[in-house]
């Protein structure tokens, strides 16, 4: 091809297809730079994919797009944050490292006394996620800040990791069209875990509820390697736990570990449960129908470790720990 004839090619970003044509002499640097005139994308957060590979090269001031491989009609997609949105997440990380200088802080003031109702700081600051770090290249990477602050906060979720002394370095993301078909995966008995968050699209996050029943997932793998009977008995007891937790929280009876006040959860795992329930003839004994408030909630705890314990079973074909020792 001759260098002054232009290349035509497309690049997607977001569902939007942007038109260029360049010299093939041109650099990706020079090409980058482009692309940052129209998505606001600096260059250093910029990932251009060809079939899955990222063809930014490291010498990009010196690689021309015929090098890289570009040719008439080549389509790629484009990942990376907008300035906006690093800004966004920098602001949420500031925040963060504030809580946890103040956490830190806390934990070496002497210590009158122990709380009754919960663990001490030293404790509290052992047993959790000790970062928290989205993937800067995917979109809205503020928003994947937010998801995972919620997560590592999530009063259910920090009970049993106080009680199973269950401890995390790095709570991050995976990026859906790097790791196709997982959903989490636990890194050398949690120095990561890393969770699906995003749709496969990318045009949104997955449901909360989702997402958490993969995390008490990952995290029996920081005690059980495989998916063999120990591992199922002791996530088993973790989504109980949390199970129990919330509805324990819900009627007042529990408070937060680390202040007074009482935890009122979303109530999707008690109503899913009850969907359960409702219209079981089997569940109906001769006797009659005992509509007491303790079997009331043992029948819902029932139904919910029921379900649970089906979608755990479909989980484990989607977890990258159980099936590699090398992940």
């Amino acid at each position: 091809m001759s260098s002054s004839t232009p290349i035509t090619f497309t690049v997607a970003f977001r569902g939007t297809p942007h038109a260029l044509s360049c010299l093939p002499d041109s650099t990706i640097a020079a090409l980058q730079a482009r692309l940052e005139e129209l998505t606001d994308v600096p260059p250093s957060l910029q990932k251009l994919l060809l079939k899955g590979k990222n063809v930014v090269a490291q010498n990009r001031d010196e690689t021309t797009l015929i090098q890289a491989g570009f040719k008439n009609g080549l389509k790629l997609q484009m990942l990376g944050s907008t300035s906006r949105e690093l800004s966004s997440l920098q602001s949420v990380e500031s925040e963060q490292r504030k809580r946890e200088r103040i956490l830190r802080e806390r934990a070496l003031k002497p210590q009158a006394k122990l709380r009754s109702t919960g663990t001490s700081d030293v404790s509290f600051l052992k047993y959790r996620f000790h970062e928290l770090t989205p993937l800067a290249h995917l979109p809205n990477p503020g928003a994947a800040m937010a998801l995972l602050t919620k997560l590592s906060e999530d009063p259910a979720i920090k009970h049993v990791m106080q009680i199973h002394e269950l401890s995390v370095g790095t709570l991050t993301e995976l990026a859906p069209h790097e790791h196709p078909g997982l959903l989490g995966l636990n890194v050398n008995a949690g120095q990561a875990i890393k969770l699906r968050l995003r749709t496969d699209r990318y045009d949104g996050f997955r449901l909360y509820a989702e997402v958490r029943r993969v995390l008490c997932h990952e995290l029996t793998h920081n005690v059980w390697g495989d998916h063999g009977n120990n591992f199922k008995e002791l996530n088993s007891k973790l989504n109980r736990e949390v199970v129990e937790f919330e509805r324990a929280a819900a009627i007042g009876t529990r408070s937060l570990l680390d202040s007074g006040d009482v935890y009122q959860p979303a109530s999707e795992l008690e109503a899913e449960a009850r969907s359960y329930i409702l219209g079981g003839v089997d569940a109906v004994p001769s006797g009659g129908f005992d509509d007491s408030p303790a079997e009331r909630r043992r029948r819902i705890l029932d139904a919910t470790m029921a379900r649970l314990r089906k979608e755990e079973e479909e989980l484990e074909q989607s977890c990258g720990t159980g099936h590699s020792t090398n992940a």
